[in-house]
């Protein structure tokens, strides 16, 4: 061997040494964290790879673990690998009778395929862009119009919700009870207006002794509300909460406002969504000047107007890009969103709009396109909010892979919150090095912290990073402090 060969064995040698060296530290820098109290006593996931799919760092990356809101990774990647970029929900309006100049004589039916845009909120993260945002009446208006337009001035029958695309189970049954109240569990129907949900505002009453003053929008007429609670003097508690009687519209209020407390904004979901859309419609008709003699009712009974909808559409209105159905499920991890989308998914690339459906629909893309285990994961909702999911980081870090590389990421991308921009990451990763490079998809449910997505290190190396803590007793901050923290490490 000549003397000229040492040198370039030792270049080649360092070369293969310093990767393997970093790796190391990484992995003791991480130990180091994981096994620190009081997060030592948690359960752990923690998987990194970089874009070849080589890991990095595991800690039980196989295991199952409840993954809260990471869930919706997997709806999202789906939908983005199966459905069109241009894919669009279309809801339609048909008549169920005969036409006498601008008098519809018959019903008019409103059909449903799970377009959730019918929303008060924005589309993106630069919410002063020309149609970024939309307020609760911007489509529901629209549709009206279009069918003023179609010459319709008055219906001398019935308003109809048809909400049969979707099967007739509009909530997960493992979803907890009192979970269905609330936005984040509001039923899954073939129709949806301002996330079936009722927005409650209140703040204390004009005096000490008084009740609370609570406003409740849409008010459509269509429910009661009885107002129980009192305001209280400044600095002590307020304990305010909402009920209803279970399947109805009937409302109440128990509990005390502080004088001092600041109007806040509850969002409580409606029973019958099919129904409170045709309400919705109906109301914004009346503000058109049309008029409806019938009731207003609602059904998910696939047969009730079949023989209708085999008739051309009166009207046919499609929902916002599929990219804007994306971008609240992962920017601001809406839950109705994510399980309309489930069941889109289930209507159109499966066997039904159903749950059951949607999940089959999944388990086929994470088997057989992403390439994991079908021990992997058990699913149950499209959001996370069911602790009957169960996912390993290992699969969040194979899926995040393939869409990595998957020629219709766009929309996903947009859609993942970025570290310093508006949407779940606002507050996080500030003054840090990682400030701006972190975009990826947090989870929080009862004991669960999860964080999933790419980390951009300045060296301009992207890596995969899933972490998901589960069974800890830490407060909300502080789990997410100690996350934060080990992204910072494999940052460096």
């Amino acid at each position: 061997m000549s003397r000229r060969t040492f040198p370039l064995l030792a270049v080649l040698l360092l070369t293969v040494a310093t990767p393997l060296t970093a790796q190391r530290n990484l992995a003791r820098r991480l130990e180091r964290r994981l096994d620190t109290p009081p997060f030592d006593r948690a359960s752990w996931g923690v998987v990194v790879m970089d874009t070849t799919g080589r890991v990095l760092f595991q800690r039980n990356g196989d295991r199952l673990f409840m993954p809260a809101s990471n869930t919706k990774l997997i709806v999202t990647s789906a939908a983005s690998a199966l459905l069109p970029p241009d894919f669009h929900i279309v809801t339609s309006v048909y008549g169920n009778g005969t036409f006498d100049g601008n008098v519809l004589h018959g019903d008019l039916i409103i059909y449903g395929r799970g377009d959730p845009t019918f929303s008060d909120r924005c589309y993106g993260v630069d919410t002063t862009a020309p149609g970024a945002c939309d307020t609760m009446w911007t489509r529901m208006d629209a549709l009206a119009d279009s069918l003023v337009a179609r010459g319709i001035h008055e219906v001398d029958g019935q308003i109809v919700g048809d909400g049969s695309w979707f099967g007739p189970l509009t909530v997960q049954p493992s979803w907890q009870t009192y979970d269905l109240n609330w936005w984040y569990a509001a039923p899954v129907t073939g129709l949806g207006f301002n996330d079936n949900s009722l927005d409650i505002t209140w703040q204390p009453g004009p005096n000490v002794g008084a009740p609370a003053t609570i406003t409740i929008d849409p008010d459509l007429q269509n429910f009661t509300f009885e107002n129980r609670t009192v305001t209280v003097p400044a600095g002590q508690r307020s304990t305010i909460d909402f009920f209803r009687e279970p399947g109805t519209m009937h409302l109440w209020a128990e509990g005390t406002v502080a004088g001092d407390h600041a109007p806040h904004v509850e969002y409580f979901a409606v029973p019958d969504p099919n129904l409170f859309f045709a309400q919705a419609l109906r109301d914004a008709l009346a503000r058109k000047g049309v008029s409806v003699t019938g009731a207003t009712i609602a059904t998910t009974d696939s047969l009730a107007y079949h023989d209708a909808r085999q008739a051309p559409a009166l009207v046919s209105y499609e929902s916002r890009p599929f990219a804007d159905i994306l971008f609240p499920i992962l920017n601001s991890s809406q839950n109705w969103f994510a399980e309309m989308l489930l069941k889109t998914l289930g209507k159109v690339r499966g066997a039904a709009g159903s749950w059951t459906a949607g999940i089959a629909v999944e388990t086929s893309f994470l088997v057989d396109s992403v390439g994991v285990d079908s021990a992997s994961f058990n699913l149950v909702d499209g959001s996370g909010l069911s602790t009957d999911d169960l996912v390993s980081p290992h699969t969040f870090a194979e899926l995040l892979r393939y869409m990595y590389h998957h020629p219709n990421n766009a929309a996903f991308m947009r859609a993942l919150p970025h570290a310093g921009a508006p949407g779940s990451l606002r507050d996080r990763f500030g003054g840090t090095p990682l400030a701006g490079r972190v975009i990826a998809k947090t989870g929080s449910i009862s004991h669960v912290n999860s964080l999933s997505g790419y980390v951009k290190r300045p060296d301009g190396k992207t890596l995969i990073v899933s972490i998901i803590a589960n069974n800890h007793d830490a407060k909300y901050n502080d789990a997410l402090q100690e996350i934060d923290s080990l992204v910072v490490e494999i940052g460096r």
